[in-house]
């Protein structure tokens, strides 16, 4: 059965998902990816994107190309607007990486949170016992390497949020198709 990328169009199977970061590298062989990439793998709108730019969300393109790092952070807020509001987002992977529009006071880089994260989601039909998405967290993040003290807590703290931000999206879509069944 496929399982679609959070924050993308992309289809995968489920168990496929530790493979996403393998994926994501093989479209960046030839350098970055133009708008129009962009949109197509996230199923947003070039507009949308372009105004995320202007807003600080992230740093502009290098020569109209968008960096893998770019992308996964465009991903992470693509995933998470049916949830939180925009500013909420912000504040959110403000709290792990500093201001958005710069990339040299980032505590983990946006590919390697988005990575993380689709791992999590992965398992997301498992982790309805507490205890079991701590181990979830603690088996994603064993190989994080802290660059100031208190990262990796906060890399957890937002992951947990992310996770359950993403969880909501997708049980308020059910009770919306439901809804519609009536």
């Amino acid at each position: 059965m496929k399982w679609t990328i959070p924050g993308t169009v992309l289809q995968i199977r489920r168990e496929d998902a530790d493979g996403v970061e393998g994926l994501f590298s093989s479209m960046f062989l030839a350098g970055g990816m133009v708008l129009s990439q962009v949109a197509s793998i996230t199923g947003l709108e070039p507009y949308t994107v372009q105004n995320w730019v202007k807003r600080g969300f992230l740093s502009p393109p290098q020569n109209k190309r968008y960096s893998m790092r770019q992308l996964c952070r465009i991903i992470n807020i693509n995933m998470l607007k049916s949830a939180l509001p925009l500013e909420k987002i912000c504040g959110l992977l403000g709290y792990i990486n500093g201001a958005l529009d710069k990339e040299d006071d980032d505590i983990i880089d946006d590919a390697a949170l988005f990575f993380l994260f689709v791992k999590l989601a992965a398992r997301a039909k498992q982790l309805d016992d507490p205890a079991e998405w701590e181990r979830a967290l603690e088996q994603a993040l064993s190989g994080y390497r802290e660059p100031v003290p208190g990262a990796k807590a906060r890399i957890e703290n937002a992951l947990r949020i992310m996770l359950t931000a993403w969880i909501a999206a997708r049980m308020r879509s059910s009770a919306e198709q439901m809804l519609q069944q009536l």
